[in-house]
């Protein structure tokens, strides 16, 4: 939640290898509790475009530095954030709002991210092709640039050095834009990062309360080579219609609208241990998140009872607070969505057969917005919580009888980023998997992001990929080089 902005000397700026402050700075909030924590620099488009002049300078080195050596500093990084996971994760925790466990689980996985770039870096391989009549040929790999990396914040660790780990260890100097509610452990994060004695330029950081300003300035410059977004489908949309008379390479992750299906002849313990994790994870605020979720009619009551015994053992708080699952909604718009969401299927039919409040705690130190993990029976197809994203901890049940009928019903969204499958019958799950129009799916598996995996959606929920052996592509360019002898 963003303050006015008022002057400060905190230095959240990383421009050409200095730590700098701003004119002005904003305050940073504690989402349960609306305390200020810190203060970030409230950067303007001259910081921008400073650091974007850095970085052009940066990569004609930066390019033709030795893979190991590029490796050696993720390395580096990497074990400073294992050995420092817990301060990192008290301050994730506030920030962000997500229970203390989850927030040190997002900061080891931000670890074994770095470690996956620095591996992926010594692999940009190109290729010989067979001799043709006039010559030999190569196919050779390049780094594309001066990028721009901008990060939400609900994944504030995880997707920022997601981003930077692939763009260093491809040799393209990275200016990192995080989400301006969570500007403190992305500066942790970069400060990390730049400790290891990254050259000047090849790693920025500008944070502001004005990202359209800032982001808009570098969009104008054509020296901007490469673009990754993690965010909303708006916004991404947004900044493809921005690119003008420019092409220039950009990464989307955007939003979701993710089911998950429970066949009749799924583990049904296993199965509501797994939705309850993939749907009220971090307050249910994931672009990964289940938001509408299909029971076979067959083991609908039984699959639900036991869902509602995980979703009563959830417990609200603040994210520090030892025990506390579920913490407070990042502000009070995403608050008021939802409970827009649960209004209307109420007013509709369906049936809040636990939750459908808004949640006031006894700690009157609690003041951020808190929603009860709710769910919904009785709800169709037409209900806004059907067609809209919620970002928040209720979900929508639903009741199919046939696989063809829960595909077709699966699909049918403009998202596709993530889908989620429980069954033990492998020919069902194989069919399953080949018809979801979804770029990761997880097969009895609530958390299916990995280093190793690539992370993307189809359709409107985004392009290109993240992690795998795919993601390091994103910061490549391919050439091809013939010869005659």
């Amino acid at each position: 939640m963003t303050q006015k902005a008022v002057p400060t000397s905190c230095e959240t700026l990383l421009i050409d290898g200095t730590w700098r402050s701003a004119d002005t700075s904003f305050n940073v909030v504690d989402p349960a509790t609306l305390e200020v924590i810190g203060q970030a620099a409230d950067a303007g488009p001259n910081e921008a475009r400073q650091a974007l002049d850095a970085a052009v300078r940066a990569f004609r080195t930066w390019r033709t530095v030795a893979a190991e050596e590029r490796a050696a500093h993720l390395r580096a990084a990497a074990t400073q954030i294992r050995n420092r996971v817990d301060e990192l994760a008290d301050l994730l925790s506030r920030e962000n709002g997500k229970p203390l466990v989850e927030a040190k689980g997002e900061t080891l996985a931000s670890a074994r991210m770095l470690d996956w770039a620095a591996e992926e870096g010594r692999r940009t391989y190109g290729r010989v092709t067979p001799p043709s009549a006039n010559g030999p040929g190569f196919v050779l790999k390049s780094p594309v640039g001066p990028a721009l990396a901008i990060t939400p914040w609900n994944f504030p660790a995880s997707m920022l050095v997601r981003k930077l780990g692939l763009a260093i260890a491809a040799g393209a100097p990275i200016i990192a834009k995080p989400a301006e509610q969570t500007p403190l452990i992305a500066t942790a994060l970069v400060r990390i990062l730049q400790e290891t004695g990254l050259p000047a330029g090849v790693l920025q950081q500008i944070t502001s309360s004005r990202p359209a300003e800032v982001v808009g300035a570098l969009l104008a410059d054509r020296r901007l080579r490469k673009i990754s977004f993690t965010g909303s489908t708006e916004v991404g949309l947004g900044l493809v219609r921005s690119t003008g008379d420019q092409l220039r390479r950009i990464s989307l992750e955007m939003g979701g609208h993710s089911p998950a299906i429970v066949f009749a002849d799924a583990d049904l313990e296993a199965a509501a241990s797994g939705v309850a994790a993939g749907k009220f994870s971090n307050a249910g605020q994931s672009c990964t998140a289940i938001n509408r979720l299909y029971v076979h009619r067959d083991v609908h009551d039984e699959f639900l009872a036991l869902l509602l015994g995980k979703v009563a053992a959830l417990k609200l708080g603040h994210g520090t607070t030892p025990g506390t699952t579920t913490g407070a909604l990042i502000d009070q718009p995403s608050l008021d969505k939802v409970d827009r969401h649960v209004q209307d299927a109420l007013s509709r039919g369906a049936k809040a057969v636990t939750g459908g409040r808004r949640w006031t705690p006894d700690d009157a130190s609690l003041k951020g917005a808190f929603y009860e993990p709710t769910i919904l029976t009785g709800v169709d197809d037409t209900m806004q919580i059907s067609t809209e994203e919620t970002f928040g901890p209720v979900l929508p049940v639903y009741v199919f009888d046939t696989a063809d009928e829960v595909i077709e019903r699966a699909n049918s969204t403009d998202y596709g980023l993530a889908a989620y499958a429980y069954a033990s019958d492998f020919r069902r799950i194989w069919q399953t998997v080949e018809n979801l129009d979804f770029g990761i799916i997880g097969v009895n598996e609530p958390a299916p992001v990995r280093p190793e995996l690539p992370f993307g959606g189809m359709k409107n929920s985004g392009q290109e990929r993240e992690g795998g052996s795919e993601g390091i592509e994103a910061y490549l360019e391919t050439k091809s080089v013939a010869f005659k002898l």
